[in-house]
């Protein structure tokens, strides 16, 4: 986490040293080039090549939403700072979802949700294992943080478990409007419990065991300790980290990019009917596997890097951590908007979905549970990952709307 400096003893960066730290921060930053191409695709071309464009231009404004989200925490302190990367974190995930709930597509704000946690626990945590494990031997974390993680991922199944257990018992015992009145309220009344074990996290994280849960130097020395290349292992020591953008500068960076990120989701997320039919592949398809890869791009990336730097607590907080933000955080508050807004978005998840969360979450606490990591955990967890993909590309899209056919 992102520890607040002494401001006083700095100068303000300019804006011109900010624009170029912008700039500069990422190379994925060459993709801003798609993002008035994909803007105006919306208007000339199909809906295919609309799909694609915003797709691909979406990737660098989720990197650069992080970048300046990043340099504003650094000036606001822990707590805010916390609530800040909480909030815009996933800020990509929480449009789409928003747009896609507006125009009721609630099979893909469902399956978004499902596939951002699995590419997270699964995708991008194995990678975090595979290729730090190729450069190390073996790589050690602080495993309470991780079980913490794990224990709060496994409420979250909970969460999906008991409308699908109260769906199969009642299904036949119920009018389907009692059932769909049943559903959406156990489903409401889960949500504002899991955002109060949400934020009770934040506090447990941010306050009263800020200790416990930060990167320590003991899991720094057993890292160093690890077999590993010969190189200088006095690079993997954390370096102070600065703002590099005026505040105020960073502040409008951050609101253009979010009004971006709308612009290119509303687009993104109007061409997927047509895609659907144009692609023959499914509504679930498309929002458990692609819509996550653009708005988890970014977040990706960062885990892989800093797992080959021999991080493996930062990996796990950017991989474990958004995936528990996403079902505990991002999923109830979806489920509270389409409350407010008329849309009968629940956490009634079909058998077969609730399982596969079953199975990645239990899959994971049992590989974090010794605080050590190599290889051949990552190449495990990747493979299941596709596994699942296959799975769910045959995976008709009328087995997913449990409640809407209730």
């Amino acid at each position: 986490m992102t520890t607040p400096i002494d401001l006083e003893t700095r100068p303000e960066p300019t804006a011109t040293e900010g624009l170029m730290a912008l700039v500069k921060s990422s190379w994925i930053n060459v993709l801003v080039v798609f993002i008035p191409i994909g803007i105006a695709s919306h208007f000339v071309w199909s809906s295919t090549v609309t799909f694609v464009l915003n797709f691909i231009a979406i990737i660098p404004l989720a990197k650069l939403l992080g970048f300046a989200t990043e340099d504003i925490a650094l000036r606001t302190g822990e707590v805010i700072g916390g609530l800040l990367n909480a909030s815009f974190g996933n800020a990509v995930e929480l449009i789409i979802s928003i747009i896609s709930l507006t125009q009721n597509l609630v099979v893909v704000v469902q399956a978004s949700m499902l596939g951002s946690i699995l590419s997270n626990l699964l995708l991008v945590l194995g990678m975090c294992f595979w290729f730090g494990g190729i450069k190390y031997t073996e790589q050690k974390f602080n495993e309470t943080v991780a079980q913490t993680s794990a224990s709060l991922l496994f409420i979250a199944t909970t969460s999906l478990l008991l409308p699908a257990a109260f769906y199969a018992s009642v299904g036949n015992k119920e009018t389907s409007e009692e059932l769909t009145s049943d559903i959406l309220n156990i489903s409401r009344a889960t949500s504002i419990i899991l955002l109060i074990i949400y934020f009770s996290y934040l506090f447990f994280q941010l306050k009263t065991h800020k200790d416990l849960v930060s990167t320590g130097t003991d899991i720094e020395q057993l890292n160093a300790d690890s077999t590993s290349p010969s190189q200088d292992t006095h690079n993997n020591e954390e370096e102070e980290e600065v703002p590099q953008m005026p505040f105020w500068m960073a502040i409008v960076v951050l609101l253009v990019i979010t009004a971006l990120v709308a612009v290119c989701a509303e687009f993104l997320v109007s061409a997927i009917e047509d895609v659907v039919e144009q692609w023959h592949i499914s509504e679930t398809f498309v929002g458990l596997i692609l819509l996550p890869i653009v708005g988890n791009a970014a977040e990706h990336l960062t885990a892989v890097t800093v797992a080959m730097k021999n991080k493996m607590d930062l990996a796990l907080g950017v991989a474990v951590g958004s995936s528990m933000q996403i079902a505990l955080l991002v999923t109830p508050l979806m489920v509270i908007i389409g409350w407010g807004i008329q849309v009968d978005m629940s956490l009634l998840f079909n058998v077969y979905e609730t399982a596969v969360m079953f199975i990645a979450v239990v899959m994971v606490n049992y590989l974090m549970m010794d605080g050590k990591s190599n290889w051949l955990e990552g190449l495990m967890l990747f493979a299941l990952y596709i596994l699942l993909a296959i799975s769910f590309y045959y995976y008709p899209d009328a087995a997913s709307s449990e409640l809407t056919s209730a």
